[in-house]
């Protein structure tokens, strides 16, 4: 069943439980290629300085990322994160400017301790 594209929907869907739950639970399945985008807006999102309308696409691709219904399984290996990581970089590409070094420090110390 796919999903509609309307980042609203996604962004309802978002919460921190969900989203702490499911980056810690599929960490190794999604891999950093797909964490760490997540992890950047995450850690944005959180910014006081992050404007409203940033946050609001950064909750829709992190509502998409947690949300149980995908485009692509992610159960499904290889491909599985695909459609999650096009959200995830595209998202990120429209906020990039609010994605500040210690976004991006803090997304890497994140994964260094799941990881390494």
């Amino acid at each position: 069943m796919a999903k509609t594209d309307n980042a609203a929907d996604y962004t309802a869907q978002y919460s921190d439980d969900g989203f702490w739950g499911k980056v810690k639970g599929y960490a190794k399945t999604a891999g950093r290629g797909v964490l760490e985008p997540a992890l950047k807006m995450y850690y944005s999102a959180t910014d006081p300085d992050t404007p409203r309308w940033a946050k609001a696409t950064i909750y829709g691709a992190l509502g998409y990322f947690i949300s149980p219904l995908d485009g692509i399984p992610d159960l499904l290996p290889v491909v599985g994160y695909s459609d999650d990581l096009g959200i995830l970089l595209a998202a990120l590409g429209a906020v990039a400017v609010y994605i500040k070094d210690e976004h991006t420090a803090k997304a890497r110390a994140t994964l260094t301790q799941w990881f390494d």
